[in-house]
């Protein structure tokens, strides 16, 4: 690509704003914590693509997000989140509409949390939105499945251009398998690989996808790290241990220490390494945007002793 790329990484994706609310434990239908007094509570910003812009800058990357956000009060707050982290939102697209939003509760006892959201549908990214000069202005695209078309678009211009995608695939639909194929490095959330291929075992599933795509296929496995397989080796770092606050957006920011490792050239393990270290650290503090690690602190715990 000729010329130095205005931003290191381009993320085409969900924005959201969180309502956290913490408990003693985790709700159940049945029993003592079928009702609970909440023992927090706090308004955050987060999404996938955001989340994952904001830890790239906050490790040094430049970043520009392409998403489409909502024009209320919710929407400027997303955008005032992302631009003081240092993202570049010269082509977001704000919608008239209520942004994305989500509801959050979070286990006190063990940082774990369930996601409630919902996402005004004028505030969908539609293929029009891609431009591909934009699209060829970064060293990696990163995109999430919650507007395919357009990630597929962005994804194919990218791969057209000689630009390596990473992705968040968090859920399997129609157009999922068309997503992976779009895509140079799919990154799977744990659940995903079994629900396309049948496949329980997590090594045995990426395998099978294997056989439909050549890149590097990578799979997180919550307190179990991370999952690569390169080319025929399987790769398997276990999670880093630290006492978690707040899992959420833990899975945008694994992604984040994906691309910097990617980025500087590290070998697979390590780049696998550095990404369970992102996680780890964001698992530290409350909140995704909230969350997002350093440079320096990712670094620390990567090197740990394993």
């Amino acid at each position: 690509m000729p010329g130095r790329a205005l931003w290191d990484v381009l993320g085409i994706g969900a924005s959201s704003v969180d309502h956290v609310y913490r408990v003693p434990s985790a709700p159940a239908i049945d029993g003592p914590t079928s009702k609970m007094r909440i023992s927090g509570h706090a308004v955050s910003c987060g999404g996938q693509t955001a989340t994952a812009l904001c830890a790239c800058s906050a490790m040094g990357l430049r970043t520009a997000y392409l998403g489409a956000v909502g024009s209320d009060d919710n929407g400027r707050r997303v955008r005032e989140a992302m631009r003081s982290h240092g993202v570049d939102l010269a082509h977001a697209v704000v919608r008239t509409g209520a942004n994305q939003y989500a509801v959050i509760v979070v286990d006190d006892t063990t940082g774990e949390r369930i996601v409630l959201w919902d996402r005004d549908e004028r505030l969908k990214l539609r293929p029009e939105d891609i431009t591909a000069a934009v699209i060829r202005s970064a060293r990696v695209v990163h995109v999430d499945d919650v507007d395919e078309e357009a990630a597929i678009l962005a994804a194919t211009i990218a791969k057209d251009a000689g630009v390596p995608t990473t992705t968040d695939l968090d859920r399997v639909t129609d157009r999922t398998e068309a997503l992976i194929a779009a895509v140079t490095v799919p990154i799977f959330a744990e659940h995903v690989p079994a629900a396309l291929t049948g496949e329980s075992d997590p090594e045995r599933a990426l395998r099978k996808i294997r056989a439909s795509h050549a890149g590097l296929l990578c799979v997180t496995l919550g307190a179990r790290g991370a999952m690569l397989l390169d080319a025929d080796e399987l790769i398997h770092e276990p999670a880093i241990p630290v006492t978690a606050v707040d899992t959420t957006g833990a899975g945008d920011v694994f992604r984040a220490g994906f691309i910097v490792a990617m980025l500087r050239g590290d070998p697979p393990r390590e780049m696998l390494r550095f990404a369970n270290a992102a996680a780890a650290a964001s698992c530290r503090r409350a909140g995704a945007i909230d969350g997002v690690p350093s440079l320096a602190e990712v670094t620390a715990l990567a090197q740990s002793p394993r």
